[in-house]
């Protein structure tokens, strides 16, 4: 019996939600999108209201406001939106313990043994989007396929609050016409450098000869060839499987442009503490300190560094990142946005060798701790490096400003 995986993508998620809490907005143009005083101001997620008024995510929200000038604007509740993932995952849990996460509102499922029981995977998929409807009124549209590739380009097809089934039969009819960034992992660079040798479609690819792609595109020429023909092999992930953490890292539109030194630093130091703190939290420490610059030109580097042991402690995160700012940027141009990530992790009480001499380091580590407990009773601003104390725009807790990324993205 061949695979039978569905890829469950919530329609319009942020949006619907905010739509389902203000039965007032329903029928009017509605995007949830970032703060513009603080130059967050993009589009997040929309409702087809305002899509059919030309209005994309991930657009500013000026641009959106010329398309759609009786636009509202919701600012994100993440909290919200995170327990309508948990609970939609209660939903699929109930059909299988094989689910794996694609972001907050999409995941894939593998029913393989779970049709012995509920019916086919078509059949399953259908009981899943009209649960999801009627338990937490908002609506998914579900692709069922015999990979993932497949499965997540079925959802993506039909929408709203929909099923398509594509099948070994059928995918060539049905894919293969399809613009080939359609297909998942190719980006825009990836499109363009296809496009150049008239490769348009999903089916230009699939039929292009193996060794042109990976001499276009090297192995990863090779990888998109695969999944281009149906040949994806890539397991779901159980539900009780907890894929390794490689990174955790934060970045900031900085509410006005960097132009000195001594910005960068400041805001380095908030960033530092964000991802230390959350280093903590999940019982981690790194050892590669990477940083991401993007110039107000939307020109973006990274560059990255090893600190001498594995750590959370915020001091020395912030400072190996400003020195590999200062070895990096001689201000070309002023920087619009700064990220800062820690790579290399290992679990934070595994075995390390301390020196005979001084322990300065746990004590840092013990002051840490303290910091943390402090703000978790009594806010975020309770305690403040004096550093910080120079520039109330830049002094931003990350959670409150709604940039605090995944433990596994950066750029």
């Amino acid at each position: 019996m061949g695979r039978k995986i569905l890829h469950c993508d919530f329609n319009n998620f942020f949006a619907a939600i905010e739509c389902l809490y203000n039965p007032e907005i329903r029928d009017k143009p509605v995007i949830v999108g970032g703060s513009q005083e603080k130059r967050h101001g993009i589009v997040l997620a929309k409702n087809y209201i305002a899509k059919q008024m030309g209005v994309k995510t991930g657009e500013a929200i000026w641009q959106a406001k010329r398309k759609c000038p009786n636009l509202i604007i919701i600012e994100p509740h993440y909290d919200l939106y995170l327990r309508f993932s948990r609970e939609a995952r209660e939903i699929y849990s109930y059909y299988t313990d094989r689910i794996e996460s694609f972001g907050i509102d999409e995941c894939w499922l593998d029913v393989t043994e779970s049709t012995r029981l509920f019916g086919s995977a078509e059949r399953i998929a259908y009981k899943i989007k009209d649960r999801i409807k009627e338990e937490l009124g908002i609506t998914v549209s579900i692709g069922v396929s015999f990979n993932k590739i497949f499965a997540k380009l079925g959802s993506d097809i039909k929408k709203p609050d929909a099923v398509t089934v594509i099948t070994e039969d059928n995918f060539k009819n049905i894919l293969w016409k399809l613009p080939v960034e359609d297909l998942l992992y190719v980006g825009p660079s990836t499109k363009k450098k296809l496009n150049k040798v008239a490769i348009i479609t999903i089916g230009d690819l699939a039929n292009a000869p193996l060794s042109f792609l990976k001499s276009q595109l090297g192995k990863w020429g090779e990888t998109l060839w695969y999944f281009a023909n149906g040949m994806d092999n890539t397991p779901v992930a159980k539900l009780d499987y907890e894929s390794a953490v490689k990174g955790i890292g934060n970045s900031m539109t900085a509410p006005r442009d960097l132009t000195t030194d001594e910005d960068v630093k400041l805001l380095t130091y908030v960033l530092a503490e964000s991802v230390s703190e959350r280093l903590r939290k999940h019982n981690l420490k790194g050892k590669t300190v990477q940083i991401s610059i993007r110039d107000k030109d939307l020109m973006y580097i990274e560059r990255q560094e090893q600190l001498l042991e594995h750590t959370f402690i915020s001091r020395e995160i912030a400072t190996k990142a400003y020195e590999i700012f200062l070895k990096s940027w001689n201000w070309p141009k002023p920087i619009r946005s700064f990220g800062v990530r820690v790579t290399d992790l290992v679990a934070a009480d595994t075995y390390t060798q301390l020196s005979l001499f001084e322990n300065k380091r746990q004590k840092l580590e013990n002051i840490d701790f303290c910091i943390d407990k402090i703000r978790k009773r009594f806010g975020h601003y309770a305690v403040q490096r004096a550093l910080l104390l120079k520039d109330e725009q830049l002094n931003a807790n990350p959670v409150e400003e709604h940039i605090i990324h995944p433990v596994s993205y950066f750029q």
